[in-house]
């Protein structure tokens, strides 16, 4: 019953705003202490999807499903492969290799802002998707390779040393013995990488300077005028189709996010 009560404190904010979304516009703070609407009104939901500038709420839409595929199915190779070569590969300095990547996890993303910014604008990057998405194709993300090569440490070496009595090179061993393995681990880090790619504003603030490329998450502040008026009606109804992906997401991957999570030794 704790866990029930502690719980539904932790929702109703969400609740809440779902509600909102439903109300005129011009009640939702009049009637804040109000949950259920006395009137339901799908009048937010059709000025949120307008958008702004000609630009409809589909195209942000768009844009955060765009950046969070690409991102994730970068993450999602690249630590695999980083993560197999530190689980089973033997090189030199390959522990040094590996502190250094766990170090790195530990370096608030915000020392990075300047460095990255700096690199990017050199490349010519900036004003575009590419830096919310190419990087991630090189392992920049060590909890996704330290979640994998946990997992791929608990897949028996025998598999590996029979394939390789059968003439199987690393590479092989890989795609035909762990990969297929891997499933739980691959979709854990999925389900995580989506999210936060999906979720992920500061990134945009950043780098993207152009209202047609908005994701979600930046498109959500254009509702909110200091200057001007407020739309939170509007801001609310969309807020509350945002989390529409990542809500299916995990209640379609729920079982395997857990197998993957206890199978890769991050369990609390």
């Amino acid at each position: 019953m704790l866990v029930f009560s502690f719980g539904m404190l932790m929702l109703y904010p969400l609740f809440w705003m779902l509600m909102s979304s439903f109300k005129d516009s011009n009640t939702i703070f009049t009637t804040a202490g109000q949950l259920i609407p006395r009137t339901f009104t799908l009048e937010n939901y059709v000025n949120g999807w307008r958008g702004f500038g000609n630009v409809s709420f589909r195209t942000f839409f768009g844009n955060s499903l765009f950046i969070a595929f690409f991102a994730t199915a970068g993450t999602l190779i690249s630590s695999a492969l980083v993560a197999y070569s530190f689980a089973r590969c033997e090189f030199k300095g390959s522990a040094l290799l590996f502190a250094a990547m766990l170090a790195s996890m530990m370096l608030p993303g915000q020392i990075l802002m300047v460095p990255q910014y700096l690199w990017y604008r050199k490349l010519g990057w900036v004003g575009g998707f590419a830096p919310l998405i190419v990087p991630y194709w090189f392992a920049i993300q060590g909890f996704f390779v330290y979640l994998m090569r946990n997992f791929i440490d608990g897949i028996p070496k025998d598999l590996d040393e029979a394939a390789q009595i059968d003439g199987c090179s690393y590479y092989a061993i890989f795609t035909r013995i762990i990969l297929p393995l891997m499933r739980p681990a691959f979709v854990t880090s999925g389900i995580f990488s989506f999210i936060w790619r999906w979720d992920d504003f500061m990134s945009a603030l950043l780098y993207i300077n152009k209202t047609a490329l908005y994701p979600v998450a930046l498109a959500l502040k254009l509702f909110a005028d200091p200057s001007s008026s407020s739309d939170y009606g509007a801001m609310f109804a969309m807020a509350a189709l945002s989390l529409v992906p990542v809500v299916l997401i995990f209640f379609v991957f729920q079982r395997q996010l857990v197998e993957g999570i206890a199978s890769s030794g991050i369990k609390g």
